[in-house]
């Protein structure tokens, strides 16, 4: 078993509803996001990696944090433990559609109906945005009453 490092980003649209990816490789939706590179920083990865997979031009605006995927699996034998770290995006440009093999669609959803979630650090991400209610469409936090 391995350790990684990757990125996840939420990105929202004016309902407040998270951009999900279905994956190619299980069929399963997540994040945008992915692996960081050697010679780029955490921010620069989830930037990346949003634009390879929506073609999105981001700008980051908050931090969620960092979240563990105790046992990722891929191509049934690779496993790794994965430390996740959880930004809020902002589109700054670019056109969503799928822009590599990576994805099979693109949707928006509502928290309430969220499909199944790829990995544990990508859920947790997601359960962490609701929590603080943070909508990043409108660069506010909301107090319990929305």
């Amino acid at each position: 078993m391995v350790m990684l490092i990757g990125a996840a980003v939420i990105i929202v649209n004016t309902e407040n509803q998270v951009l999900l990816q279905k994956r190619s490789d299980n069929k399963l939706w997540g994040l945008p996001g992915g692996l960081i590179e050697l010679d780029e920083t955490i921010e620069e990865c989830a930037i990346r990696e949003v634009k390879e997979e929506t073609n999105l031009d981001i700008e980051i605006i908050n931090y969620i944090g960092v979240f563990v995927n105790p046992l990722m699996r891929w191509r049934e034998s690779d496993k790794a433990k994965v430390y996740g770290f959880g930004f809020v995006g902002r589109i700054i440009g670019g056109e969503l559609r799928i822009n590599d093999s990576e994805s099979l669609e693109l949707k928006y959803f509502d928290y309430k109906d969220m499909p199944v979630i790829h990995s544990k650090d990508n859920k947790d991400i997601i359960d962490a945005y609701y929590r603080n209610k943070y909508n990043s469409v409108e660069g506010k936090y909301y107090n319990g009453n929305g």
